[in-house]
């Protein structure tokens, strides 16, 4: 069987705009996943007994089932249980909020807490409210050794984003799959779209290289 370059060709356009939705998922899921994460992983390290307790329900009841678990049950479970008819888009969108805000809790917390308690003294020394103490000193320091973290979780959502082809969202890997069912040039197509996924994933990493030294603390 003969590798042929034209099928690439011809199938790259269609590749492109699944690769485009695939980011698109990713970014949205990550930024809303960002917020979940950052009030959960606050409520873990600061939120007393309740707050601790009720998003480590949330982190454990999230990263012990399978993604692919999770987006079925939004998009074909939940509108079961309420009156709201959920798209492919917005469950692939929505599971990726949730996947990532569970890790990104934890990636939250061990940061929070791996700030040194001098810190926190210091701040409250000055007259800070213990608020102030975390949103000024303490969270820019907590960020800058979250960047690592959180690069890698934005790389485990993209390729995540490939198990939505349950509910046919058309992100990369389903329209590689497409393609396959006109052309039956598998070999060619999914070589194409592991390139696709690889360049963007090492591109990324090396956007993230570039941030992170340039915020490391010395």
């Amino acid at each position: 069987m003969h590798f042929q370059w034209s099928a690439i060709w011809d199938a790259l356009p269609v590749l492109l705009e699944g690769a485009r939705l695939t980011l698109w998922i990713s970014i949205l899921g990550l930024i809303g996943g960002a917020v979940i994460g950052l009030v959960a992983g606050v409520g873990r390290a600061y939120g007393g007994f309740i707050g601790s307790r009720a998003a480590l329900v949330f982190v454990e009841l999230i990263r012990g089932t399978p993604i692919m678990v999770q987006v079925m049950f939004i998009y074909f479970a939940l509108p079961l249980m309420i009156p709201v008819r959920i798209d492919p888009f917005s469950a692939a969108v929505v599971t990726i909020m949730i996947n990532s805000g569970a890790y990104i809790a934890e990636i939250t917390r061990g940061a929070l807490l791996s700030v040194n308690k001098g810190f926190r003294e210091a701040g409250l020394a000055l007259g800070l409210s213990g608020r102030d103490t975390l949103r000024y000193v303490i969270a820019p320091l907590a960020f800058r050794r979250m960047i690592p973290a959180l690069g890698n979780q934005w790389i485990v959502s993209i390729k995540d984003t490939s198990l939505f082809i349950v509910i046919g969202v058309a992100e990369l890997t389903r329209q590689g799959q497409e393609v396959i069912a006109g052309n039956f040039r598998a070999m060619e197509i999914w070589s194409a779209v592991a390139v696709i996924y690889l360049v963007i994933t090492l591109v990324l990493s090396y956007v993230l290289r570039r941030m992170e030294s340039r915020l490391k603390i010395l």
